[in-house]
Parts: C-alpha cells; sequence; structure tokens
C-alpha cells in the first residue's frame, strides 16, 4: 500500500514494492477473488494512548537499510485505521456494548529486551513477532517483523495489525461470538476491516496491494518464525477466511452468522 496524510503532513511518495516472495497457486486465488490497496488516510482517530515513555510506532532499533521513519508512518497510520474502522462502526455489529481500545504498544524491537517495555505472561515481547497479549490488553509488534513491508509492500503491515487488533476484537465480544477457529476468525476480521475502511474512505484499495495482502497469507501460513498452518491455517484457509471478511463483514466472521 502507499499512502498519504491529510492535514499539514506533506503526501508521502507512492513506493514501488520490490517483492521478493514468490507467487503461489493461494496468492493467485486471492488475487483473483478480490478486488482491487494505495491509501489514502482521512478523518483518522487517534488509537490508545501507549505506555508512558513510548509512543506507537517509535523504534528502538531496526535492520540495517531500513528506513525508521517509513515503517514507523506505516505502522502508525495501519493502527490509526484499524482502531477508527472499530470505532466507528462496534456499536453497529455489537449493540449494547462499548469500544474499548487496546493500548497500542506499537513497534518494539525483541532482540533488545527493554525493562521499558510490557511483558506478557511474565515473559519479555518475542523477536520476529506480533502478538495481542491478553493479561495487559496491548498490542504490539516487532520492528524486524514488520521490516518486511519494506521488501513486500504495507499491505504486510496492514494485515499483520488488522489480524492482531482482531484478536483484541475477540476478547471484548461475547464467548459465543468468538469462533473455535480464532486464527481464522482474526483473519475475518481483518478482511472485513481493511475492505470496511476502503468503503468509508479511509482507504483506496489498488490490485497490487491485493497480490501483496495474498503473499503475506501465504507466507504467515507456513514460513515465518511465529506461526505455522496447524495453529494459523494453511494459506488456503487463511485466504478463505480473510474472503469471508471481505465479501461479508464483521458480521459473516461471527459463528452466529451461520
Amino acid at each position: 500500500m502507499t499512502w498519504s496524510s491529510t492535514g499539514s503532513a506533506a503526501a508521502t511518495p507512492a513506493r514501488r514494492p520490490r517483492s521478493r516472495w514468490r507467487r503461489t497457486a493461494a496468492s493467485a486465488l486471492l488475487v483473483m477473488v478480490l478486488t482491487g490497496c494505495s491509501v489514502a488516510v482521512t478523518g483518522m482517530a487517534s488509537p490508545a494512548a501507549a505506555p508512558a515513555g513510548q509512543q506507537p510506532g517509535t523504534t528502538q532499533a531496526l535492520p540495517v537499510g531500513v528506513d525508521p521513519a517509513e515503517i514507523a508512518d506505516d505502522v502508525r497510520n495501519a493502527e490509526q485505521i484499524v482502531n477508527t474502522y472499530w470505532q466507528n462502526h462496534w456499536a453497529e455489529f455489537f449493540p449494547g456494548s462499548t469500544y474499548q481500545p487496546p493500548r497500542v504498544v506499537g513497534l518494539y524491537d525483541g532482540s533488545k529486551p527493554s525493562p521499558d517495555l510490557p511483558t506478557c505472561g511474565g515473559e519479555p515481547l518475542p523477536p520476529d513477532n506480533a502478538l495481542y497479549c491478553p493479561e495487559g490488553d496491548f498490542v504490539a509488534w516487532d520492528v524486524s517483523l514488520m521490516a518486511r513491508g519494506v521488501v513486500i509492500g504495507d499491505g504486510w503491515v496492514y494485515l499483520i495489525i488488522a489480524h492482531e487488533w482482531g484478536h483484541a476484537v475477540q476478547a471484548r465480544i461475547a464467548e459465543a461470538q468468538n469462533s473455535q477457529q480464532s486464527e481464522l476468525q482474526a483473519d475475518c476480521f481483518a478482511g472485513a476491516v481493511l475492505y470496511g475502511a476502503a468503503n468509508d474512505g479511509l482507504l483506496t484499495l489498488e490490485e497490487g496491494d491485493v497480490r501483496e495482502i495474498a503473499n503475506s497469507l501465504t507466507e504467515a501460513a507456513d514460513e515465518t518464525p511465529w506461526t505455522t498452518s496447524r495453529d494459523h491455517g494453511d494459506p488456503f484457509q487463511r485466504i478463505g477466511a480473510f474472503d469471508i471478511g471481505r465479501r461479508s463483514g464483521v458480521p459473516g466472521c461471527l459463528p452466529m452468522a451461520g
């Protein structure tokens, strides 16, 4: 995705993704089933505040050759867009309840544990990972994981953030509304949010970003150190779940939707 920010900041020039990722049958399928992501960011609400001394998108260290500002901007905009979508539509999907966003730790360097960072279940935040931590009710993403977005495109960043935010949503809804396949439901929420944000005018989806998302879902299913197809589903399952969210929105991700 490329994006431009409204307001006083100047528009960020479009970037051409330099994909090193293989084309698979699964990613080709998603390109066929999804309709066209450049990102035009409008009317963004601020996400939940980060812990004192650490702002969302702040980086401690990044891999050599990666522009810290580029990663931070992509992450910050994805956080804001995903939060804004849930904030604007929560009462529509879950009447009678109030949306409370998770705490945003944002970017962290998992290779260098720091006392300034929270722990999850008593453990330091892991390297090359992204997570929602139920105990602390926060979302966080390691910089080395997010840096992959510089190579494939920021569709990777948006997908990861929308997916982990989906786990925060699962912690906020009734047990009956949680799927037993929680990882696939989070993929479904990601599809609903990213395409819902496009319908709201927060994102403008383009064909090139569809392939970024397809490749991201494929890679996250079987190649990243932090997941396997056994717990997150194989590429076709993940793509199918994302597409249900794209087509049916949040209601289609809930078990009671049928």
